[in-house]
């Protein structure tokens, strides 16, 4: 079965203007772990072999790959990507999108970018996006054809398939930093501002999480929420023990007692769906002294909001949100699903949140932009307070 997804894949990622030898490769370099049939020949690409199940000159073209930095960290475990391995292991590139046959984008940091010597069909987009899926463990089809998963080293892989999707099949590929980012990391990458401020901004979180106040960290896609609390948890004091909850797992905690629940699909026959809600309940009986949860979006918030409010410090979450002031009522929002009325969500909320730090990404460059805290106003509904 794999022998013929990788036969299926991988021509799209010959590059004409490489040396071709004849002879099979044992084992093909993209990553999909099969051995190269006889029709199977070898592409040379800066030394390094990639192999294609049809002649060169039937594959299509993909720009030469950036020569690295002496001394530049690179990204491993990218070879899974088959022919998205050359972008994914540029350690500037944070997001790769395939739109079908209409072409292929990455983030290098500045901004969203087309790579216009990127071409493959519809059909080679939807094989490598089932097969990518099959690597972390589910399944896309036309019953199901959106699924998110995580593969190794924290790559996040989201497919969409038609008819869910009217413009062929959609990848979109989070790729995680090539190293632990540390708050002072991020300090000095910028996310904190400059100057004297972001030192003193710097000194404020560590001791938010050191007196293990409740954090939610909140913006938009993409804005930095995972990295920022990733980096926080890795201030937490090795003797404690961090119960991270995600649906799709990405965090990755430098801290010496990390364990981690991901939830799971249903199969195939509708059966052994493992809910965030179920998940926040079960890692209620680990004894974690921090609880996290990845992303709140839907039901679970009940359960976490309920958790930090019964002694469990030190717990995290993130949150979409536009602005600082849209917290509130997307909190509300989420607090309707599971049957919370405003009211219920207000209080919970204020009592359980300690900080609120806001994200916001602008021209490729992210920054921690507003703090704030959970309030009541007079008619006792939820507004959160800038600091």
């Amino acid at each position: 079965m794999r022998r013929n997804v990788a036969r299926m894949i991988e021509p799209f990622v010959a590059v004409p203007s490489y040396t071709v030898d004849p002879a099979p490769a044992p084992v093909d370099s993209a990553g999909f772990g099969e051995a190269a049939t006889e029709s199977t020949r070898v592409i040379h690409a800066g030394g390094v072999a990639v192999s294609a199940g049809v002649p060169a000159s039937a594959g299509a073209t993909v720009p030469t790959p950036r020569t690295p930095v002496p001394g530049e960290a690179s990204r491993p475990n990218v070879a899974g990507l088959g022919p998205l391995a050359r972008f994914a292991g540029d350690p500037r590139v944070t997001d790769l999108f395939l739109n079908g046959d209409s072409g292929l984008w990455i983030d290098a940091g500045s901004g969203l970018e087309a790579q216009p010597g990127w071409h493959c069909t519809e059909a080679q987009a939807r094989q490598l996006a089932v097969h990518l899926i099959a690597l972390g463990g589910r399944h896309v089809d036309e019953a199901s054809p959106c699924v998110d998963v995580r593969l190794n080293d924290g790559i996040r892989v989201h497919a969409v398939l038609p008819p869910a999707s009217s413009s062929g099949t959609l990848l979109s590929i989070r790729l995680p930093h090539s190293e632990r980012l540390s708050l002072e990391a991020l300090r000095a990458n910028g996310l904190l501002g400059t100057g004297p401020e972001a030192s003193a901004l710097l000194e404020r979180l560590r001791t938010a999480v050191t007196g293990r106040t409740n954090l939610l960290i909140t913006g938009a896609a993409g804005s930095g929420k995972t990295t920022l609390l990733a980096a926080l948890l890795g201030e937490a004091p090795p003797g404690e023990r961090i119960v991270l909850i995600e649906d799709v797992a990405e965090l990755r905690v430098a801290h010496p007692h990390v364990v981690a629940l991901e939830a799971r699909q249903a199969n195939l026959e509708g059966a052994g769906r493992i809910t965030l809600e179920a998940l926040v309940r079960e890692a209620l009986r680990m004894r974690p002294d921090r609880l996290v949860l990845g992303e709140c979006r839907g039901a679970e918030v009940r359960e976490l909001l309920t958790a930090l409010n019964t002694g469990h410090d030190g717990g995290a979450g993130t949150l979409h949100a536009n602005s600082l002031a849209d917290v509130g009522a997307r909190l509300e929002a989420l607090g309707a699903l599971a049957r919370m009325s405003p009211e219920a969500v207000a209080r919970q909320a204020a009592s359980a949140i300690g900080l609120v730090l806001h994200l916001e990404r602008r021209g490729g460059e992210r920054r921690l932009s507003q703090i704030g805290r959970f309030e009541l106003d007079s008619r006792g509904a939820l507004a959160v307070v800038p600091e």
